[in-house]
């Protein structure tokens, strides 16, 4: 009787102990749900907004992080690896040191004064016409925040932007957070074999003309081109204009590479065609004038009423740009203008310094087996690398794109790192990049040789 008694406590025990497992476990579950719930609503409420999303991967932020990694000879990124001209740094050292304290504080918000008024004489001449440099210039962080303040200042919602492919990547995303909606018209080109040119890479104007309507707010232009090296034509450029009067659109124009053009070929500048100023936003950069990437200013010029939509923008975002730099391009400009036209002049040495390089370039993909566009200015070179596609082993890279696993390969297995050209087109256009790669010659001439070396010596052992 004990036995049974002792027996039925211990199993009543026991069945106790197992509700209250049970119950400890109810509880932890249903605890570990709400906390889920809880964080999911956390993270849910934190997401990057609707109109960021599609755009968080960079070719640029992706091809550092493997240049880093292989430590390949880089070509990709559009920078110069030598010094930047004397005047413009000592000028840059000048402003920080300098007895006036106040160019190491806070400047006027819409660009120093002593570097508008030097821009403001330079464009007056190339532009034959007087321009105020307090209300028809803006001084910006590089021409990426000149081209944003544009695109933010003006698209509404709905609002259609022409963009011509290829294209440098940030204009799709930012007319895309802007509201606004990108349309696509491509340069293609019209030979392949042979000494290709990009003169020979053009738009169709019946496609370009069927793409202006009554939603369209504007049409970006990049000349001279990157990544093609294209310089458009007059006739190409008063084709646009005229599409642009008779549609009443803005004409974003990206000049940034305006110095870097190679002889016979000239620069045109879409504002001095007739009745193209008043519509007109013209988009420069220090750092490619001067070969100071780094230094980040860039600026816009055209018609106050254009400017004011971006210093609405600009003094809400960036409110003024840094002193001694600005400052430094002041001096800069200053000093360049007075050798204006004159073979050591900056703005035109450049070029001649990079005809070489250009050439050295083209020669030797070329004798590694790749047909190079050669460029009417800039400072790329597009070339078609898929007659070395038996040599190049693209299964073992995962990306969709050709020219993604094409340049990742190289990079990684033979020392040479060019960027993809898929990334500068539409999703729907990005095949039209993919036998291609883009290469970038403003590099030391031992450099480019070490280039050529490292390639041809591989293709001699494939």
């Amino acid at each position: 009787m004990i036995r049974k008694k002792v027996i039925f406590t211990l199993f009543f025990m026991l069945s106790r102990i197992g509700i209250f497992i049970s119950t400890a476990k109810l509880q932890n579950s249903i605890s570990l749900s709400r906390n889920i719930r809880t964080v999911s609503a956390i993270m849910s409420k934190f997401e990057l907004p609707e109109r960021f999303k599609g755009n968080e991967k960079s070719v640029w932020v992706e091809y550092i992080q493997l240049a880093l990694k292989y430590k390949p000879l880089n070509l990709g990124q559009g920078f110069p690896d030598f010094y930047a001209p004397e005047n413009v740094t000592k000028a840059l050292a000048a402003a920080a040191t300098s007895e006036n304290p106040l160019l190491n504080q806070y400047t006027r918000g819409f660009g120093h004064p002593r570097l508008v008024n030097a821009l403001a004489k330079l464009y007056s001449k190339l532009l034959q016409r007087d321009l105020d440099p307090n209300n028809e210039i803006l001084v910006t962080a590089g021409a990426y925040e000149a081209l944003y303040a544009t695109l933010q200042g003006h698209t509404s919602p709905g609002d259609e932007w022409i963009i011509i492919e290829p294209f440098f990547d940030c204009y799709a995303p930012m007319v895309n957070t802007a509201g606004g909606i990108p349309r696509f018209i491509a340069l293609k080109p019209t030979k392949t074999t042979g000494k290709v040119t990009s003169a020979d890479w053009v738009f169709d104007r019946k496609e370009m003309e069927s793409l202006f309507n009554e939603k369209t707010k504007g049409i970006i232009i990049n000349t001279p081109h990157n990544p093609v090296g294209k310089v458009f034509t007059e006739d190409e450029l008063q084709f646009i204009a005229d599409l642009a009067k008779k549609w009443n659109v803005l004409v974003v124009s990206d000049e940034v590479y305006e110095w870097i053009v190679y002889e016979p070929y000239r620069h045109i500048r879409i504002a001095t065609l007739p009745g193209m100023y008043e519509r007109t936003i013209t988009i420069g950069s220090a750092g490619k004038t001067f070969s100071v990437t780094g230094w980040k200013t860039g600026w816009a010029y055209g018609p106050e009423n254009l400017l004011y939509n971006l210093k609405v923008v600009h003094q809400n975002a960036v409110y003024t740009c840094t002193t001694p730099i600005q400052e430094a391009v002041a001096v800069g400009f200053e000093e360049e203008i007075k050798k204006f036209g004159q073979p050591d002049c900056y703005f035109h040495s450049l070029a001649k310094e990079l005809l070489p390089k250009r050439e050295y370039m083209a020669k030797f993909l070329c004798d590694v087996g790749m047909t190079p566009v050669v460029p009417e200015g800039g400072y790329f070179m597009v070339a078609n690398w898929t007659a070395l596609a038996d040599k190049v082993r693209l299964q073992e890279e995962e990306d969709a794109n050709k020219d993604y696993r094409f340049t990742k390969w190289m990079t990684k297995n033979v020392g040479v790192q060019g960027i993809p050209p898929s990334a500068f087109y539409s999703d729907q256009h990005k095949h039209l990049g993919e036998d291609n790669v883009r290469y970038c010659f403003i590099k030391k001439d031992e450099n480019l040789k070490k280039a050529a070396d490292i390639l041809l010596k591989w293709k001699s052992q494939q």
